[in-house]
């Protein structure tokens, strides 16, 4: 199905994993897959991706994927991290396709997409939304920054690992989509924390509050994910999405209002929220852990 013969893929921890997994699986190409740890790896090669460096992804990739945790390491891949580690500028040719799966500042994907170009190497910014249980599903939605040609070329490839890929706009348009999902999500997962804390003192079982808010006006995708599979019964696992990397998607979505003049006072309050957390120790922790600020923990 892929029009592109060799597929790269830097970073396969846990949404990154499953997607090259599926890429591995369905696109019909050959891939090859670059990461610091090797563990997702050796699982990974179970299906045929091959563990590479970076450089040889560079040599050998028509198209490279990228799924990091922040805009810090993905501006370290592309431009290198200041030391002796060439970045993608440096290593990639004319005619190759950049395609970042993770969450940057839109400002950065911009500026990357413009400095890509002048070595004829095109960008998308691609940013999954859903959950790691999407991911191994193959089930994740994805809003696109690209130009209709590049859209239309990476589209069935996201297909593999997505069911609903969307064309958001121009380059940046893709994390502006992604930056906002998250911070309507925590927002709502802050409401949740706190409805959680005041319904118990109030007297009323977290199970059946929730189970009442899911067939009232305030039912929505938080409160039947976050709010009853973590939030009721207070699991919050590591492994998982956690508070430190929402705190980092907020701040793009703060930063994001600052630079077009919105007072994100919801957002802002959030972020307050999540410092608590993660100075009373839940950083690590998946991201509805903020209601352990309300319960005393």
């Amino acid at each position: 199905m892929s029009t592109f013969n060799t597929i790269g893929f830097i970073g396969v921890g846990v949404m990154g994993e499953p997607i090259c997994r599926h890429l591995a699986t369905k696109s019909g190409a050959r891939v090859i897959a670059h990461d610091r740890d090797n563990a997702p790896l050796q699982r990974l090669a179970e299906h045929n991706v091959t563990a590479v460096s970076l450089e040889t992804i560079a040599e050998q990739a028509d198209i490279i994927f990228m799924s990091l945790p922040s805009g810090e390491i993905v501006r370290n891949v592309i431009r290198g991290d200041g030391a002796e580690n060439k970045g993608l500028l440096e290593l990639c040719r004319s005619g190759q396709l950049i395609v970042d799966l993770s969450t940057s500042p839109v400002d950065l994907s911009r500026e990357l997409s413009a400095e890509l170009s002048k070595i004829g190497v095109e960008f998308a910014d691609s940013p999954v939304m859903r959950t790691r249980a999407a991911a191994e599903a193959g089930t994740l939605a994805v809003p696109v920054g690209a130009d209709d040609a590049i859209f239309g070329r990476i589209e069935p490839l996201l297909s593999t690992f997505a069911s609903d890929v969307v064309h958001a706009g121009g380059v940046g348009a893709g994390q502006v989509v992604k930056i906002l999902n998250n911070m309507v999500l925590y927002e709502t997962v802050l409401a949740l924390a706190e409805a959680r804390a005041i319904g118990i003192r109030a007297g009323v079982d977290p199970d059946k509050l929730f189970s009442a808010l899911s067939v009232g006006s305030a039912d929505s995708f938080a409160l039947r994910n976050h709010g009853m599979k973590a939030i009721a019964p207070q699991v919050f696992p590591e492994k998982a999405f956690p508070v430190v990397y929402a705190k980092k998607d907020l701040q793009y979505a703060v930063g994001l209002a600052d630079q077009v003049g919105v007072d994100a006072t919801g957002a802002k309050n959030l972020i307050a929220c999540f410092d608590k957390a993660i100075a009373a120790g839940h950083g690590d922790k998946y991201a509805p852990a903020i209601s352990l600020v309300f319960e005393g923990k």
